[in-house]
């Protein structure tokens, strides 16, 4: 027999916690916890992508900064939902998801999402939400907001096809 890889075995402890097994027993607690991941998505992707979009052209009349600073705090309480239902989620089926390839990619591509969003935090940013409502955001700044987009939706689509991998 061969061994278990020592992401198995603790995707299997992971899984058989008391945490665990209350979030696979309980009738309420799974599909609860699901439904606030979901709400969160949809917050997190629908404010990331107002801004991408208007980065990209799209109502070039509205200022990127009253925008911004209506879409970030939005986007970080998102965040604030989604990553620990994501891990309760994880927790649940954890020794399912440690070897499912739908499950690697988007965790993957959760990886290149958030580097995307540092490098235009760290890059373009400024410059952008300077600019007066009409100016065309730079070709990079375009670049990263397409990325970004494709990359959510990537996320998206990979987390759907978890369950069927």
């Amino acid at each position: 027999m061969i061994d278990a890889s020592p992401a198995a075995k603790l995707g299997e402890a992971i899984a058989h916690s008391a945490l665990g097994t209350a979030l696979r027993e309980s009738v309420w607690l799974y599909p609860t916890v699901e439904t606030l991941h979901i709400v969160g998505l949809a917050l997190l992707f629908g404010s990331i992508v107002v801004v991408d979009l208007r980065l990209l052209g799209l109502r070039r009349d509205v200022a990127l900064a009253p925008l911004l600073s209506f879409v970030l705090p939005v986007t970080l309480a998102s965040l604030l939902l989604v990553v620990p239902t994501g891990l309760l989620l994880f927790t649940a089926h954890a020794s399912d998801l440690v070897g499912n390839r739908a499950f690697v990619i988007k965790m993957g591509l959760l990886f290149f999402a958030a580097i995307n969003a540092l490098m235009f935090h760290a890059g373009p940013y400024r410059a952008e939400i300077e600019a007066p409502p009409g100016t065309r955001a730079r070709g990079s700044t375009r670049l990263f907001a397409a990325l970004s987009i494709v990359l959510w939706v990537a996320v998206i689509g990979a987390g759907r096809w978890i369950a069927y991998v």
